[in-house]
């Protein structure tokens, strides 16, 4: 190791970011902003240490929260020389650990994790005398998860589960008994879920000390991603590895604190200097992915928000060039506002703007269908973020084995994007045709990813050939990389974490939706409900637009009040609750004959249905989507589907109830 080569390291590293990479030794906590180059500069702190000779590479466990992330690490670390860290997510890390200690640990082999959740969790509800849909027994998985990570027994659910606010969807003594006969069933059935593999191998290091000498012997120094995500579980096993040590290094936002719901508790970053008082703080400001536009709104949003005890604030500093406004729009109706999205979607392509650096984000999927529609009207191609991976959809591993095949058979060097091309026509795929919507044009845009990485890669490497390529393709999919579709992204403000694009509308900001209406009565919530606008805000680099409307249906009553937080941040904001306006009045739907009586049994069926949800009605299907109904008379899933207002999610919800009412 030289100096040069740690000298080297630091180069291109701004004044922060260089303190930060430069504090390789005891308890350091980086904050690090939206945008400051947050990886950059982990990756650049771990290069260090080791061309310092403070590392040994194999020493270091950087933990993540994704797979991507970690691969992510990986790729950068190569880049600067260093091999041999291990960068995992907690579950992978723990995994390999357990795998290796468990025949000392459990007296036999790792047992297997559990393949379907959901299955075990419907029969522990089943002999717990609950009845459930595929809804609710997502929603018991979900509160099962959440008491597992943050430490809470069955027995410590119902107090536990109050004191944070939960809506389960039982009482909290019936959640309660289904999660230990869940327990219960696991360990007779000899399985694991992937709580328990974080649990067990904390465990394993608590209760066993030739473990934990072993292991910490191995692991001396450790970095953790995306700090205030961390949950009591997470936080337990990281302990464990520490065993007392101080040689950690962790890295967080706490503007970004926007999973609460699944555990997690942004105390241990805002703690982390009251339970090491010699850390070094180092704080990242500078933001480097968006214009000072869209900084200095961020930062007025935030800036709104109560001060927190711990750590010291941040404020982001705008390093790019000036750009234009953020745009605030208000729109009569949820249709008009989704098709005026559109319509500057395709307008934004028109003018060679790429579909892929375009996203509409918004604060529950439920919102995606209306943005669904009003893209595929304006022929705008679109990917919702949060469908299947990437490498697994059946089309890609398909053309991934026909590279590989045609690869082992030779190619020339500097012909890979046409032999890519070559491989894939042979799947049917024609470039300059894409079909007509649906599944089809999923699978079309899914291969035209895989000939623009082609192209990407060519560009970096001339020489790159078909072996090359799908070697390449292997490492993403072992990093869950996907390459970029050509589309609008579609996106929860969740979902959109750890992402960034030229141009994004955040939609849908109304009273009730942001912040969401579970979240009012408890000042705590509405604060996260905050930085999630904040996080989706963070994700434009150049352009910016929020949007509310103020009726649910074209027709309704013009009198949701816009979201409390654009307050201050819209041009003449004033109260939050726009004036009312003369609303129009709806038509009255007219049906006759056969149709009509349809038309009839289907309110009532939605009726029944709204209230047992306890939503209104409009929530389950409008007028004019019965009407469609009434009017078609479906026989089958596919033909629902193609009416107005029937999207996926109430397709799963409703759709055998709407064919049993129409069959009479």
């Amino acid at each position: 190791m030289s100096q040069a080569e740690a000298e080297a390291v630091l180069s291109g590293l701004d004044d922060e970011q260089r303190e930060a990479a430069q504090a390789v030794s005891g308890p350091v906590c980086i904050l690090a902003g939206a945008g400051t180059g947050k990886t950059r500069t982990i990756t650049h702190r771990i290069a260090y240490g080791v061309h310092t000779g403070t590392y040994v590479p194999e020493q270091v466990l950087a933990v993540t929260f994704t797979a991507r992330a970690a691969g992510e690490l990986r790729s950068r670390l190569a880049g600067l020389g260093v091999g041999g860290v291990q960068a995992r997510t907690f579950h992978a890390a723990a995994m390999r650990q357990l795998r290796y200690f468990a025949p000392r640990v459990l007296g036999g082999p790792m047992p297997p994790l559990i393949e379907n959740k959901l299955r075990v969790v419907a029969s522990a509800a089943t002999r717990n005398r609950l009845t459930t849909d595929r809804t609710s027994l997502r929603d018991l998985a979900g509160e099962i998860e959440w008491a597992k990570t943050t430490l809470a027994t069955p027995d410590d659910y119902p107090a536990r589960a109050k004191a944070a606010g939960r809506e389960a969807p039982f009482e909290p003594a019936a959640v309660a008994a289904v999660y230990a006969s869940y327990e219960s069933a696991k360990q007779r059935d000899g399985m694991l879920d992937f709580e328990d593999l974080l649990l067990v191998t904390a465990y394993a290091l608590e209760e066993h000390p030739d473990v934990a000498r072993q292991v910490r012997a191995q692991y001396r120094h450790f970095v953790v991603d995306e700090y205030q995500d961390v949950n009591p579980l997470q936080q337990r096993l990281l302990d464990a590895w520490l065993g007392g040590r101080a040689e950690v290094c962790v890295v967080g936002d706490p503007n970004q604190t926007i999973y609460s719901f699944t555990g997690a508790d942004p105390d241990y970053l805002l703690g982390f200097a009251d339970r090491y008082p010699d850390a070094a703080v180092v704080k990242l400001e500078r933001d480097y992915r968006s214009t000072p536009q869209v900084v200095g709104l961020a930062n007025k949003l935030i800036g709104m928000a109560p001060r927190r005890k711990g750590l010291p604030g941040l404020r982001l500093l705008g390093q790019r060039a000036e750009g234009a406004e953020p745009r605030f729009t208000e729109y009569p109706d949820e249709p008009a506002e989704a098709a005026a999205v559109a319509a500057r979607c395709r307008a934004l392509i028109d003018e060679g703007m790429p579909a892929a650096e375009i996203a509409v984000l918004f604060r529950i999927n439920a919102q995606s269908e209306v943005y669904e529609n009003a893209l595929a009207a304006a022929g705008v191609p679109y990917v919702l973020k949060g469908g299947e991976r990437f490498f697994e959809r059946p089309e890609v591993r398909e053309a991934v084995l026909l590279l590989r095949g045609a690869a082992a058979g030779g190619n020339e060097p500097g012909m890979l994007v046409p032999a890519v091309r070559d491989v894939l026509a042979s799947t049917g795929w024609a470039e300059h045709r894409p079909p007509p919507g649906g599944a089809a044009r999923d699978r079309w845009q899914s291969l035209a990813a895989l000939v623009d990485l082609a192209v990407d890669l060519v560009a970096e490497n001339p020489s790159l050939d078909l072996g090359g390529f799908v070697d390449h393709l292997a490492q993403r999919a072992d990093a869950q990389h996907a390459p970029t579709v050509q589309g609008v992204t579609l996106a929860s403000m969740h979902a959109a974490k750890g992402l960034e694009w030229d141009v994004v509308f955040v939609v849908g900001l109304v009273e009730g939706v942001v912040p969401i209406a579970q979240s009012l009565s408890r000042p705590d919530a509405v604060e996260e409900e905050r930085r999630l606008l904040y996080v989706a805000i963070t994700r434009a680099r150049e352009q910016l637009s929020l949007s509310w409307s103020l009726s649910r249906n074209p027709g309704g009553r013009r009198a949701r009040p816009r979201s409390q937080f654009l307050t201050g941040l819209a041009p003449e904001s004033g109260p939050t609750a726009p004036p009312v306006r003369r609303a129009t009045k709806k038509a009255k739907v007219v049906l006759e004959g056969e149709a009509g009586e349809l038309f009839e049994r289907l309110r009532a069926w939605r009726s029944q249905a709204a209230q047992t949800q306890s939503v209104p009605a409009y929530v389950v299907f409008s007028d004019a989507t019965l009407q469609a109904i009434a009017e078609s008379r479906p026989t089958s899933l596919r033909e629902l589907s193609g009416l107005p207002g029937v999207g996926a999610k109430k397709l799963d919800l409703y759709g055998e109830d709407v064919l049993a009412a129409v069959s009479g």
